[in-house]
């Protein structure tokens, strides 16, 4: 039973994500607004389809750590997930991915138009710059900045692999930042059809004020972020366990 709902989950996911891109494809020419309109719902949507078909249920925790203005939030990237679960969690979030999404049909022409963050990493400096200007023009507009600092999915548990990319995004924003933890790597596996009955809990961390050296802002945040996704990690297990 679980690897057949797995695969009806996949099958209603890719073909509802499917209909959102191609049906809402006229949204390319509208406000930006009306499109991160549709990339919140179909967000919301997919959690619904997970809950339902695969039995995943979603807890949030801390929610109201996220200031009502701009902000870095500096996330745990275990899963797939991540990419569309955490958007309706913000208010109009802009997303720091790589350059080369942009050119999948359909969904790197909605990044575009969502005005996310896409950083080009075959030249790390410029890239960088880039980065830190795009960021600060997204914050202009009172956006949450969210930037994954290991780059790519990691699974849980696994040691981390930050890279300096979010600490001069602190440093060049001069913005609060917000850990954000995570245990989705434990019901929607990368590299995997299975999806696991349970409970993905997204956790907002206390923030970090602005302003802290360089030394101190990486220490604080990663200990911080390291320590709460460990401890969703162990809980998840735990709820994985139970519905076996």
């Amino acid at each position: 039973m679980l690897f057949l709902r797995s695969i009806l989950f996949a099958l209603a996911f890719y073909l509802t994500t499917a209909l959102f891109l191609v049906l809402g494809s006229w949204l390319l020419f509208g406000p930006r607004r009306w499109a991160m309109e549709g990339l919140r719902i179909h967000g919301l949507v997919s959690v619904w389809l997970l809950r339902v078909i695969a039995g995943t249920k979603l807890e949030v925790r801390g929610q109201h750590h996220v200031p009502k203005g701009a902000c870095l939030v500096v996330s745990k990237h275990q899963s797939a997930w991540d990419t569309f679960g955490l958007v309706p969690l913000f208010r109009d979030p802009a997303i720091v991915l790589k350059d080369e999404l942009k050119w999948i049909p359909f969904y790197g022409w909605f990044c575009v138009k969502f005005e996310h963050i896409l950083v080009k990493r075959e030249r790390a400096a410029v890239a960088l710059k880039t980065m830190i200007a795009d960021a600060r023009d997204r914050a202009e507009q009172g956006r949450e900045i969210v930037i994954f600092p290991e780059g790519t999915r990691r699974a849980p548990g696994a040691p981390p692999d930050y890279k300096p990319g979010y600490v001069a995004l602190y440093e060049g924003l001069g913005l609060p930042c917000v850990p954000l933890a995570l245990n989705s790597g434990l019901f929607w596996p990368r590299r995997s059809l299975m999806r696991y009955p349970g409970t993905i809990v997204v956790e907002f961390l206390e923030p970090i004020p602005a302003g802290l050296p360089r030394k101190e802002f990486r220490e604080v945040l990663e200990a911080r972020l390291e320590a709460a996704a460990q401890r969703l990690v162990e809980e998840g297990a735990r709820s994985r366990f139970r519905n076996k």
